[in-house]
């Protein structure tokens, strides 16, 4: 039987948001600090240093494939439980009605929405996810829920402000608008691919009649079951772009077209690259170092924090091999013409 989704008080939507916005807050909260001391230092001393044991510098490997890829997730823990803790929030306290209602039917409009609220979140491409599968599943908007799943990593204020202190302003500009172009654009895209908006959840388990505590349990049965569905894939994507990492032909930056031929190969390499969050800034700079070209420090800018594999494995969960493989070709041509224009300048 299809339960009426009626309209909630003025009082409902608020009491059943706040769990939501608490969790929302403490993760900007401990983002925000976590920034506000890589800034501090990055003030002092002009540069960031990229930490080898988690991904090896190009050419090189310091650590082991099982070392690496355990000390990705010591470093991302925090982010990925508050990735979780929002997913599950948003399945046990979101209505789909209030969800619709905020992202409203203009598909533009939505994106930006999207993006604005994803921005601020400032996760890595793998501690978003749970987020974007939970916001998909409760308001059966894709455009959005990838738009906000790619601002994130992609518009993280923090990594943006990291960009224009270190690098060239042409370099910083690109990378910015590059990012707010993907946010935009790529859930549009992907709406066109898979057709027709399948409908809401037709289940809304928002109601003030169920007591705090059947609440409780079902917000750490939804946490539960996102933490099942979406680490295991996390995990086997970080081993293989691990794997990934180690290949990464230095010659391509050697060869007598390196401008062109080293943004298709950084590209290539970026899009299924699973990093922390502010990790494509030092390996940008590694990339200058051994003499690659300007456009594959963009392409590392753009394509390393947007999407990953671990990522590009969970929207094939949630949707389908072709939506997957729209995002991350789409990732990939943007990058691509923006490291060539940035070659060009």
């Amino acid at each position: 039987m299809r339960r009426n989704l009626a309209a909630p008080t003025a009082v409902q939507p608020i009491l059943f948001l706040l769990p939501i916005l608490m969790i929302v807050g403490a993760l900007i909260v401990y983002k925000s600090s976590t920034a506000i001391v890589v800034l501090g230092k990055v003030s002092v001393a002009g540069s960031l240093t990229l930490r080898s044991d988690v991904i090896p510098t190009v050419g090189a490997s310091e650590a082991g494939l099982l070392t690496r890829t355990l000390n990705y997730f010591f470093l991302i823990w925090p982010a990925l439980l508050f990735g979780v803790l929002i997913g599950g929030a948003v399945s046990t306290f979101m209505s789909p009605r209030w969800l619709l209602q905020a992202l409203g039917r203009g598909s533009l409009r939505s994106h930006i929405v999207a993006g604005f609220g994803g921005a601020p979140l400032m996760l890595c491409s793998c501690c978003v996810v749970p987020i974007f599968t939970s916001m998909y599943e409760r308001s059966a908007r894709l455009g959005p829920s990838l738009a906000l799943m790619l601002a994130a990593p992609a518009l993280n204020p923090a990594a943006l402000i990291l960009t224009f202190m270190l690098f060239d302003y042409r370099i910083a500009v690109t990378r910015a608008a590059a990012s707010l172009l993907a946010v935009l654009c790529i859930g549009m895209i992907a709406d066109k691919v898979i057709g027709e908006m399948r409908p809401p959840l037709e289940a809304d388990n928002i109601s003030p009649k169920v007591s705090v505590r059947i609440h409780l349990l079902r917000f750490m049965r939804s946490c539960a079951q996102i933490a099942l569905r979406v680490v295991p894939v996390i995990i086997i994507g970080v081993l293989s772009s691990m794997i990934i990492a180690q290949w990464i032909p230095v010659s391509a930056f050697m060869s007598p077209h390196a401008k062109f031929v080293a943004v298709i190969v950084v590209a290539t390499f970026a899009v299924p690259l699973a990093l922390p969050t502010f990790f494509e800034i030092p390996l940008a700079i590694v990339l200058l170092g051994l003499g690659a070209p300007v456009g594959a420090a963009v392409v590392m800018l753009i394509a390393g924090p947007a999407i990953n594999l671990p990522s590009l494995l969970t929207i094939m969960r949630a949707t389908n091999w072709k939506i997957a493989t729209t995002v991350g070709v789409s990732i990939w041509v943007i990058a691509v013409v923006s490291g060539l224009v940035a070659n060009s300048l």
